[in-house]
């Protein structure tokens, strides 16, 4: 009888292993499918594709910084605006060509001024034929483009930025007149070769582009009120209508009531009619993340606050088709207005370029 018993005992237990290894298993392949938030973003509303070229050092670790971004659709390296039409990586320091990186983008999803941002972010510009320990006019700094519009916002954004610096920024600014496309082996570099130099900070484009805004802690998120604590925290969804946001639009952004992070911009704000605060885009491509949601019977897009995780709505395919086709409806318990004149004393100042 013990031995029937043993052997009973060994069988159940077998049979409770594979159920918890099975169901581990399509756990872990139902994470694997999900799409990640950078995947739904660049693959719903109008794509409106836009290209810039830069030259900041060696161009592997450029395009591993840039091809994380949210709104970017295709990056490939080659060598920009040399002496002469044709040239290869051996022939940089004789043909006076650039290391460089084309970068595709989506003007719907990203702007041009949040890539020259996140450009500076990663280069030292006042540094002339160097980066990082590289050293050579192949590896100087530059801006090109065969859009004289986008050369113009260049310089201004220069301009602009120079005030943050003592020495002087020597980034060049010019029509792109040649670009060749680097040897295979280039393409993708450091995604083939993940141990491979780079002398760029790659973490640095899941991060916040200008400062990390901390949480509230649960008890002050629940002092702002109920409406707002179970909108942020537990997804509930405030009525249609009754936001003092819905039918708001003076100049400002919109920042997480729950961090005080940036979230959207009035002059990306619109009437949908729908009941909520809508706008076209975020004010930055970092700072919401995307997750499917089929609660309730539907199949929908949350948007989140990135940084503090709080619920903010949804986003759906509705939107304006001159502004990208997306329509953000957010909860406006989720939001704070800041006044654009009030924006540099509450330590949104560098913000201010997004909403003009």
């Amino acid at each position: 009888m013990k031995k029937y018993l043993k052997i009973l005992t060994i069988i159940l237990f077998a049979m409770i292993l594979s159920v918890s290894c099975s169901s581990k298993l399509e756990n872990n392949i139902e994470t694997a499918n999900k799409p990640s938030s950078n995947e739904i973003i660049n693959n719903i509303g109008n794509n409106n594709i836009k290209e810039i070229y830069f030259a900041g050092g060696c161009f592997w670790g450029l395009e591993g910084y840039f091809r994380q971004l949210p709104g970017v659709t295709h990056t490939e390296v080659g060598y920009a605006n040399g002496n002469v039409k044709e040239t290869s990586y051996q022939k940089l320091d004789q043909t006076g060509h650039a290391e460089t990186i084309r970068i595709d983008y989506d003007i719907n999803k990203i702007s041009l001024i949040e890539l020259y941002e996140h450009f500076f972010r990663i280069i030292d510009p006042t540094s002339l034929n160097k980066q990082g320990n590289d050293r050579g006019t192949q590896y100087r700094t530059g801006i090109y483009s065969r859009n004289d519009e986008d050369l113009e916002l260049a310089k201004k954004f220069i301009e602009e930025k120079q005030l943050e610096y003592d020495k002087p920024i020597v980034v060049e600014v010019e029509k792109l007149r040649n670009f060749i496309l680097a040897e295979d082996y280039h393409q993708d570099y450091l995604e083939k070769n993940p141990d491979g130099y780079c002398h760029i900070d790659l973490s640095l484009a899941n991060k916040p582009l200008y400062k990390d805004y901390e949480k509230k802690s649960d008890e002050e998120i629940k002092e702002i009120g109920d409406t707002t604590y179970n909108i942020t925290q537990n997804a509930d969804t405030e009525r249609a209508f009754s936001s003092e946001y819905d039918n708001f639009y003076e100049k400002g952004i919109y920042v997480d009531i729950t961090s005080g992070e940036p979230l959207f911009a009035s002059s990306d704000k619109f009437d949908s009619g729908c009941g909520w605060p809508s706008f076209s885009k975020p004010i930055t491509s970092q700072v919401i993340d995307y997750k499917e949601d089929k609660s309730h019977g539907m199949e929908r897009i949350e948007v989140k606050s990135k940084n503090s995780d709080s619920h903010l709505g949804h986003v759906f395919e509705d939107g304006p088709e001159d502004k990208g086709g997306l329509r953000y409806c957010i909860n406006g318990a989720s939001l704070k207005f800041i006044p654009y004149d009030e924006m540099d004393s509450h330590g949104y100042g560098e913000y201010k370029k997004y909403v003009e």
